[in-house]
């Protein structure tokens, strides 16, 4: 059976959080197939992992599967989108209309996840009034009065890190409460709004610190087993 409410959040370990969405996207690929049901076995084995992690993340969230059939799709990707929160349209706003900017703002994933970016922002004259994947650019002093006339809760910033503090104000005042930081920069903002921090430079760093692990044991002769020195297994 298949329990759809939405457990609290914080009751879910945060890697969990982190591999839901995967899940996610690979049990979609599966109802594309023509697949019905599915078992912790094969999600574990077709994305390189211990299937009984695949079941207590599924657990954690209320997902539980029959015995002899597993989890059937229609319910279980239902499931996952709720605890999400992919059900429903999300409207948001853009700000930082640059390179980063317009490739989110051309991202057609997020529509299936039920984001939708209705405006962008930027502080350059050469790219207010503009249309980006067909979203208007606007001028960034006018982000507050738009967030707060058009009821908008979720925020998405790609502005240079010397201006992402002033923006998170900015949406703050709109309203916003949530808030998705692409500036490598951490923000100060009340307790109440929610950030999630995209730190491209970090990822990088734990990225290049494994590869040149990995390129210090081949250089001294040792087998690289796809392991790095914090014992992950690598991609």
């Amino acid at each position: 059976m298949s329990d759809t409410s939405q457990p609290a959040t914080s009751r879910v370990p945060e890697p969990t959080l982190h591999r839901l969405p995967d899940y996610y996207r690979y049990l979609q690929h599966l109802e594309e197939e023509g697949i019905a049901s599915v078992s912790c076995s094969l999600i574990g084995r077709d994305l390189n992992m211990d299937p009984t992690l695949v079941r207590k993340d599924l657990e954690s969230i209320a997902m539980v599967g029959r015995p002899g059939v597993g989890f059937r799709l229609n319910e279980l990707i239902p499931g996952i989108g709720a605890f999400l929160g992919y059900n429903g349209d999300k409207r948001a706003v853009l700000a930082g209309a640059g390179s980063l900017g317009t490739a989110l703002l051309g991202h057609r994933r997020f529509a299936q996840v039920g984001l939708q970016l209705i405006a962008a922002f930027d502080n350059s004259p050469l790219r207010v009034g503009e249309r980006v994947h067909d979203v208007e650019v606007r001028p960034i002093q006018d982000l507050a009065e738009y967030v707060r006339a058009m009821d908008i809760h979720l925020g998405i910033i790609t502005v240079p890190a010397e201006a992402a503090q002033k923006v998170a104000d900015l949406m703050v005042e709109g309203g916003i409460r949530a808030i998705w930081n692409f500036a490598p920069v951490r923000l100060h903002l009340p307790p109440k709004i929610i950030v999630q921090n995209e730190d491209l430079y970090n990822s990088l760093a734990a990225l290049s610190h494994r590869l040149a692990v990995m390129l210090s044991r081949e250089s001294r002769g040792g087998k690289s087993n796809g392991v790095d020195a914090g014992g992950a297994r690598i991609r």
